[in-house]
């Protein structure tokens, strides 16, 4: 293939990721949106094989390295519940990072990249490989505790040490010296070094990113991590003078820094505030705000043939779906109740808030995957005015989404962000394991209202006896 056939094919590819992302931005047109990518990353795999670029000799080696990435990601996706999706895509962008470190050492290495560059192309060039292997050693370590924290391997309380900013500014401080000594190095030995010391720092801060960050903030962390992936590819284009991985990066890049902007808007969180951290989980032990009021009142709990009854007798219901959803795989019995509802002629629609789950459309996702109807599913901004008018607010495994101290108490942690406001609705019906706070380590005064009432236990086995129920 020659040069000027492969820049077409890139150039096609480009195409194809951009009407990816506009299908993915709805529901309707995800799956088209999915197939552009898909058709748009074989182009530019095989432009990339067959390129100039690429010798003979060195087509045995790629694939055979596609042939055991593809087994790897075949096996993946094959076993991997959808419940494990947000840290399957924590561990992919950490991938995307480890790239971007070993191409910059693997450019830093080799002496014929620098052949016939002027003095000025090739100082361009080093900082390149620098920022590049700095941006992957950021999101390779940062990924790796995100997905630490997403599969529960790590805990979701953040990690405060005591003048972390300092700690942070002082890397930073380390960062640019060495970068400095790294461009006007003499030798490769000089060089190596500066490389090596950056290379360290910025594994060290992405772990100490991330680490800070409460188990609150994780769909922000993963669509931050996102961005930095996009940034990663870029610098790795840069890296590699391919025009196809800057374009790409720059638009995951770019998408990925407003998805986290719409994210920090949903929480009613800035984007420094996220990163500095300390807002999060203490392990799930329910507390009140410093200050703030404990919730007052009872508890009033409902079995499932209760439930069953009041969703039988209602003309309008709203559910509410959250992580506790996920955990317990009970999408399907959810369309199950849907489908049973609709059937008796009860409108039902589905309340889905932007940080629901612990990914970006992490509950979107489910609810597509159970078949529930896309015209079914709001999100909150477009539902939130209709609670009143619904008979009942059905919560399934949500907690800090629907609590109303958001909106009562100035001094909870979570005061401000916007919340899905199921209170308002005729009854509402919040499904539990128990009453243990939810993410953000956040008592609920939603749960001692005169209107709610708590269905404990699993949410899959209950939803199960409400859906017999119903049929019966």
């Amino acid at each position: 293939m020659t040069a000027s056939l492969a820049s077409v094919a890139y150039l096609g590819a480009t195409i194809l990721f951009i009407l990816c992302l506009g299908g993915l931005s709805n529901q309707e047109t995800s799956r088209r949106g999915n197939l552009y990518g898909i058709v748009g990353m074989a182009i530019a795999v095989l432009a990339t094989i067959f390129g100039p670029q690429v010798t003979s000799a060195g087509l045995p080696y790629i694939i055979g390295a596609m042939a055991v990435g593809a087994v790897i990601g075949l096996v993946a996706a094959r076993r991997v519940q959808m419940t494990q999706m947000p840290e399957l895509v924590a561990l992919m962008h950490s991938l995307v990072g480890l790239a971007a470190v070993l191409v910059g050492y693997a450019n830093f290495i080799d002496p014929a990249v620098s052949v016939g560059l002027t003095p000025a192309e090739h100082t361009i060039h080093v900082i390149e490989m620098y920022v590049g292997v700095l941006i992957g050693a950021v999101t390779f370590s940062g990924s790796i505790i995100a997905f630490g924290k997403l599969s529960g391997k790590i805990g979701g309380k953040p990690l405060l040490l005591p003048a972390r900013h300092w700690i942070n500014l002082a890397g930073l401080v380390v960062v640019v010296w060495f970068g400095y000594r790294f461009v006007v190095a003499q030798t490769p030995g000089e060089a190596m070094l500066a490389m090596v010391v950056m290379t360290v720092i910025a594994l060290l801060f992405g772990v100490h990113m991330v680490m800070a960050i409460g188990g609150a903030d994780m769909p922000v962390v993963v669509s931050m991590l996102n961005s930095y992936s996009g940034w990663a590819a870029a610098a790795t284009g840069f890296m590699l003078n391919n025009d196809l991985l800057i374009v790409v990066g720059a638009l995951v890049g770019s998408s990925g820094a407003i998805l986290s902007y719409i994210m920090c808007n949903a929480m009613n969180r800035n984007f420094l505030s996220v990163i500095a951290g300390g807002f999060g989980s203490d392990g799930g032990t329910p507390k009140p705000a410093a200050g703030g009021a404990q919730p007052a009142g009872e508890v009033t709990p409902i079995s499932a043939a209760e439930t069953a009854e009041l969703l039988k007798d209602a003309k309008d219901v709203i559910i509410v779906p959250g992580y506790g959803m996920a955990v317990a795989q009970a999408q399907h019995t959810v369309f199950e109740i849907t489908k049973a509802l609709r059937e008796r002629g009860v409108k039902v629609r589905f309340g889905i808030h932007p940080v629901a789950g612990r990914m970006p459309g992490h509950m979107n996702v489910l609810l597509a995957e159970a078949k529930v109807p896309y015209d079914i599913v709001f999100e909150m901004d477009e539902l939130n005015e209709d609670f009143p008018d619904a008979d009942v607010a059905m919560v399934i495994g949500a907690n800090d989404i629907v609590n109303p101290a958001a909106q009562d108490d100035p001094t909870s942690p979570i005061a401000g962000m916007p919340v899905l406001e199921v209170w308002k609705a005729r009854n509402s019906i919040v499904m539990k394991r128990s009453m243990a706070s939810g993410y953000a380590g956040v008592d609920n005064p939603l749960f001692y209202k005169d209107n709610n009432r708590m269905l404990f236990g699993d949410a899959k086995k209950m939803l199960d006896e409400v859906l017999t129920a119903l049929k019966g």
